[in-house]
């Protein structure tokens, strides 16, 4: 059972018991939403899923790995446990999946930070890991060790080269990492975990202070159409890349690369192809059009990026081949006929 102070609850308020914390303060959910000076704390919770909701991750705050006042402590516990309750409230899977993502990005940042100045009396975010995600870490000088088949298991949806097994250092059955590559293997998994916590949370009644915050949150949430253009007339690659978004899941770098250079060499515009993206939980719109005019050439470089070829996607894990492939280098050439001379 990881044993957690208030410094380490205003970081990672996804591991409180949200009732006994409350109980434990001496407040009721009923005095947040009556309470003048409690509704302020209402107003800190719905901001925290809006900046979500855009894909940027909340600013706490906590200075330094400690709160700039006591005071600042429990409200940072208490808006993180009020967002869960109007989530759960909302019934908006796409504002939970969004802010699940958020706040498990901006744990990261606390676990890389706890991982760098770990002692032998506080080695909080090496138990987290291993009591969470099952992860055996241990420090080695500088960087961090764990077993090859923790790794495996961990890195299994990672796509790029550098994730490697064989791109690795490894000694005696044990992986290196830096801290950073450490957390970063368990971030959709930490997401998962929070996700998973809204989810199993019990849905509180509705009152009538948080009738207007719920509100909000649904007009929020109808920025994020769930429908997607169909991907029926798409090499297989594209296809899976859709349908990876339509399930509001994570698409990696390199993936959302292809798509993107694949549907401009398509013909389609930035403004046909954005939506797409808007399914992805850490969308952003404003980055997304700045990716995709870039891709397109029309941000200032000039340079007109291409699908990359079939070989490179096998290199990456993005290639799904099927018979109506056979014979084509890139996906752009996908379902063109051939010409057969005579």
């Amino acid at each position: 059972m990881i044993t957690l102070g208030q410094d380490e609850l205003a970081k990672y308020p996804f591991l409180a018991d949200a009732g006994q914390y409350l109980k434990d303060k001496g407040f009721t959910l009923e005095q947040f939403g009556s309470d003048p000076d409690l509704k302020l704390i209402v107003d800190k919770a719905v901001h925290r899923i809006e900046v979500a909701a855009d894909g940027k991750i909340y600013k706490s705050d906590i200075v330094d790995a400690h709160a700039a006042k006591d005071a600042s402590l429990p409200r940072e516990v208490f808006s993180f446990l009020l967002a869960v309750v109007l989530l759960k409230l909302s019934g908006m899977n796409t504002l939970i999946k969004r802010f699940a993502l958020a706040e498990a990005r901006r744990a990261e940042k606390y676990l890389e930070k706890d991982l760098v100045n770990i002692s032998e009396r506080d080695d909080l975010a090496i138990e987290i890991l291993r009591d969470l995600f099952y992860m055996n870490v241990k420090k080695h000088d500088e960087n961090f060790v764990i077993p090859a088949s923790d790794y495996l298991k961990h890195a299994v949806s990672f796509h790029e080269r550098e994730w490697k097994l064989v791109n690795r250092r490894v000694e005696r059955g044990l992986v290196f990492l830096t801290p950073h590559e450490t957390v970063r293997l368990v971030r959709k998994e930490l997401g998962n975990y929070i996700n998973s916590k809204i989810h199993n949370a019990t849905i509180p009644t509705m009152s009538d202070a948080f009738k207007e915050p719920v509100k909000r949150l649904n007009s929020i949430a109808k920025k994020f159409p769930t429908t997607i253009v169909s991907s029926t007339e798409y090499p297989p690659c594209i296809k899976h890349a859709i349908e990876v978004l339509e399930k509001e899941e994570n698409l990696s770098h390199s993936g959302r690369f292809m798509l993107g250079t694949f549907l401009l060499g398509r013909g389609q515009s930035v403004e046909q192809i954005a939506p797409l993206f808007k399914n992805a939980p850490d969308y952003n719109e404003k980055v997304t059009l700045y990716q995709l005019n870039h891709l397109a050439g029309s941000s200032g470089s000039r340079t007109e990026y291409v699908c990359p070829s079939c070989e490179k996607l096998k290199r990456q894990d993005l290639c799904y081949i099927i018979p109506e492939c056979d014979g084509i280098i890139n996906p752009i050439q996908f379902g063109k006929k051939k010409t057969i001379n005579a």
